[in-house]
Parts: structure tokens; C-alpha cells; sequence
């Protein structure tokens, strides 16, 4: 997948950049290679360790193969992610449970911060080309769960609560089972080498999060092609949207997964985020729901603005 990435989204306003460390084997195209001069020699000790040689330095190894290892890196992320998600949910959910948050803002602060601390964990999985799918599980265990209680298979009243609107669980079935479905779709498609993925997440949870929280509290002025929605909401979408598409970009940069020319960047961030809003606006909502139509036509401009 990754060489696919690369393939599919040559940006002239984005360059790769290889992370600055790495433990995977050679056959990962972001790997240094070898200097013809670079040496490699190996001496086993009683401890069962070899000693490499490269660019006049000695680095001792435990002899685990180089994919035990990163099997055991991902798992203990998964793991780790996993649990981070299950704690973010029940925190909420005891909030509500307690009446110290409405139910609505619970839902929607759950629906901003576990898109987005997902998005955030990215960079804790390994190099391999794998790590996208160990991420990706955390989703799709989510998914299941939406799905099972969604058909009433089993009844999770905090999960309920916390997510859906009206309480009821067919609601998990449509919005929330869409919300996870895109991150599943992000991750395995778009993963850390691409800044589609990164912006549609960003549009998807911080932009149309906080315009729900905004309108509901001053959306006393409504859009005239859509009173259901409010100039104030749109409005804090297209800010929030696009601080925090900036701010993933910014973060992914730092790490050294892209690098970007800002001067250029910017200006189109801006336009995704104001074609991101308008979609948003738009009364299409009982046809199309937001969690599927703003992402994935983030996604598609995303992609035709920067590969322009």
C-alpha cells in the first residue's frame, strides 16, 4: 500500500520524507540505503546478540527478527489505542451518567476528540507498511460494536447514551457506524503518507464537530437554503476545520512523515475547508449523512487540489 500511496498521490505541494529512525527491514522504500562503503559484520556472543557495523559505529541487537519485532510493536500500540478509545468512551459516558454534561454535548465531544486522538496515535505504530491494519483494527472493533448493538444483539445503555441522539439504538446503525467506517477507510488507505486522509479526518471531527456545538448554542440565524443549519455553525466549521487540518499537518510534518511547502499549502487547505462547509450546509442530510458525504468529498478535493 504504500508504494501505492506514492504512486497515487505525487503532490507538488507535498514531498515524503522518511521518518528519522527506523528498525524495519531493507525491502521498505523509505529505508537509507547503503553506502557502497557501509559495512555490515556480525559476531554472535553467548547472550545471543550481533554486533553491526555501519558508518564506523557498533550497535548491539537482540537477535529477534526484525518482524517479531515490529509484530510485537503494533500489537502493544493496538493494545494500547484500544484501551485509550474504551476509557475516552466511558469517561463520557460517566459524565452523562452523573448529568455533569448533557447528553448531546457528551456525544458530540466523543464524536471530536476519538476521531482525532485516533488520528493523533498514527505515528505510535511501526514503519511497516502492515502497521496501517493494526490500526485499523481499533476501528473496526468499534465498528462490531456499534453493529451488534445497533441490532439490539446485545444492549450497551452507556454506549447508547453517550452516542446516539434519541437513545435509540438503531441510530448506532447509521451516523456513529458511518463515523468509524471513514476512520477505518482513512487508515488503510490513506495512512500516514498521504494528507487526504489526515484533512478529511480533521474536516470530519474537529470542522463538523464543532459546528454542531456552535449552532446549537448561537445558531439563532439560519442559513436561507437550509433552516436546520446556522450561519454560526458553518462559520465555526470552516475556522475549526481548517485550524485543525493545519494543525494535523503541521504535527505530521514535524514527526517527518511529509514535508510541505506552507506557502502553498495553506490557500488550499482553505479552499477544502470552504468546500468541506458547504457540503456540510447543505440539506442533504436525510439522504446523504454528513459522516459520509463531508469526508468523502474532503477526500476527493483534497486529492484534485493537491495533485494540481
Amino acid at each position: 500500500m504504500t508504494l501505492l500511496s506514492s504512486l497515487l498521490f505525487p503532490f507538488p505541494a507535498v514531498h515524503r520524507r522518511s521518518p528519522a529512525t527506523s528498525t524495519t527491514t531493507n525491502h521498505f522504500p523509505w529505508n537509507k540505503p547503503r553506502k557502497p562503503d557501509d559495512t555490515v559484520t556480525f559476531s554472535y556472543s553467548t547472550l545471543e546478540q550481533r554486533r553491526v557495523r555501519l558508518d564506523e559505529r557498533f550497535v548491539t541487537r537482540s537477535i529477534v527478527p526484525a518482524n517479531a519485532q515490529d509484530l510485537i510493536h503494533n500489537v502493544g500500540a493496538t493494545v494500547g489505542v484500544l484501551g485509550g478509545a474504551y476509557a475516552l468512551v466511558f469517561t463520557f459516558d460517566d459524565l452523562t451518567r452523573r448529568n455533569i454534561l448533557d447528553q448531546g454535548l457528551s456525544r458530540k465531544l466523543v464524536h471530536i476528540l476519538s476521531g482525532l486522538l485516533f488520528l493523533v496515535s498514527w505515528p505510535i505504530f511501526s514503519t511497516s507498511s502492515e502497521a496501517r491494519y493494526f490500526a485499523a483494527f481499533v476501528p473496526l472493533v468499534n465498528f462490531l460494536r456499534l453493529l451488534v448493538n445497533g441490532l439490539s444483539l446485545v444492549s450497551d445503555q452507556g454506549l447508547i447514551k453517550s452516542v446516539t441522539r434519541k437513545g435509540d439504538p438503531k441510530e448506532l446503525l447509521r451516523g456513529p457506524l458511518y463515523y468509524v467506517g471513514i476512520l477505518m477507510l482513512c487508515a488503510v488507505v490513506f495512512w500516514r503518507e498521504s494528507p487526504i486522509g489526515v484533512v478529511s479526518l480533521a474536516m470530519m471531527c474537529g470542522g463538523d464537530g464543532v459546528a454542531d456545538i456552535i449552532g446549537r448554542r448561537y445558531g439563532s440565524i439560519k442559513i436561507p437554503y437550509n433552516q436546520k443549519k446556522s450561519w454560526a455553525g458553518s462559520i465555526a466549521m470552516f475556522i475549526f476545520g481548517f485550524l485543525v487540518s493545519i494543525g494535523m499537518l503541521y504535527y505530521y510534518s514535524a514527526l517527518g512523515h511529509v514535508e510541505f511547502n506552507w506557502e502553498s499549502i495553506l490557500p488550499r487547505v482553505a479552499f477544502v475547508s470552504i468546500v468541506a462547509t458547504v457540503v456540510e450546509s447543505l440539506p442533504t442530510t436525510e439522504v446523504i449523512d454528513d459522516n459520509i458525504s463531508v469526508p468523502l468529498v474532503t477526500m476527493a478535493v483534497t486529492f484534485f487540489i493537491l495533485n494540481h
